[in-house]
């Protein structure tokens, strides 16, 4: 007689264990559904929103992206469709939505260890540089660069040299810089921590300090930040300009360079 009850479960797995084995592959499946949705354009917006907010529950959704067919594609084609509402600014908040959902599956994938390099060897951060160099400040440009540099913020979150190397032969620094000195709040933020995270690498910090250009850029941007928290004060935005002085001042350049500036003022 088969070890089976009757209710027809093993007797030695909990009857929880099955239901929650259960429900945990009709997610796999409701994800790999939501995934193939992408491929046809009616669906496809609803399928990004449903993705979208399944990312934080579904560890593996990078791993699914990346490997299925046509998917990091499709993603792409979505970003690039809107470049031409940048300049002159007409992009639309449903725009501006759809696209975020996008940035947010990409996020996912630049996080994900699995994914990460692959995400870096095919330079889809390159993609995102256009809305980050977009000047509008209209609400819908503001959530576009700041899903926008929530991707890059994923990348550079947990220490990595090759993720830091491949950001130095971009324009991440100057676009950065401007977001600094230019964006809103949250922008500022995101911004000025992709820039901690570059100077906490060696080579980033030796990149910034190599020459006086690249240091005074970084500097006086700082430093107006730091002028205007007198009248805006944010001790979030505080905190990442503190820990970019402090890693400035382990370059003797650097901080040589600092302290004469402060004498001459």
């Amino acid at each position: 007689m088969n070890n089976v009850n009757n209710n027809n479960y093993p007797n030695n797995i909990p009857h929880n264990s099955l239901i929650g084995l259960n429900e945990e592959e009709e997610e796999k499946k409701n994800i790999y559904q939501l995934v193939f949705d992408l491929c046809y354009s009616e669906k496809r917006e609803a399928a990004l929103l449903e993705l979208s907010r399944k990312r934080e529950t579904y560890n593996d959704i990078a791993p699914v992206l990346w490997n299925s067919f046509g998917t990091i594609t499709t993603l792409l084609q979505e970003i690039v469709s809107i470049y031409p509402q940048l300049s002159p600014p007409l992009l639309t908040t449903s725009s501006s939505n759809r696209v975020c959902n996008s940035l947010a599956l990409l996020q996912c994938v630049a996080s994900h260890p699995e994914t990460k390099q692959q995400f870096l060897n095919a330079h889809i951060p390159l993609f995102l540089y256009p809305f980050l160099n977009a000047v509008s400040k209209n609400r819908p440009f503001e959530y576009l660069r700041l899903t926008s540099l929530g991707v890059i913020g994923a990348l550079v979150k947990v220490d990595n040299p090759e993720v830091i190397n491949f950001l130095l032969q971009t324009e991440i620094i100057p676009l950065c810089l401007r977001i600094m000195e230019t964006g809103s709040e949250l922008s500022k933020t995101v911004a000025t921590f992709i820039i901690q995270k570059i100077l906490i690498d060696e080579s980033g910090l030796n990149y910034i300090c190599a020459t006086p250009e690249r240091f005074y850029a970084v500097s006086t941007v700082l430093s107006n930040m730091v002028n205007a928290l007198v009248e805006k004060p944010s001790s979030r935005l505080l905190k990442h300009i503190v820990r970019c002085y402090l890693r400035l001042s382990e370059n003797p350049r650097a901080l040589e360079a600092n302290i004469k500036k402060k004498r001459i003022k």
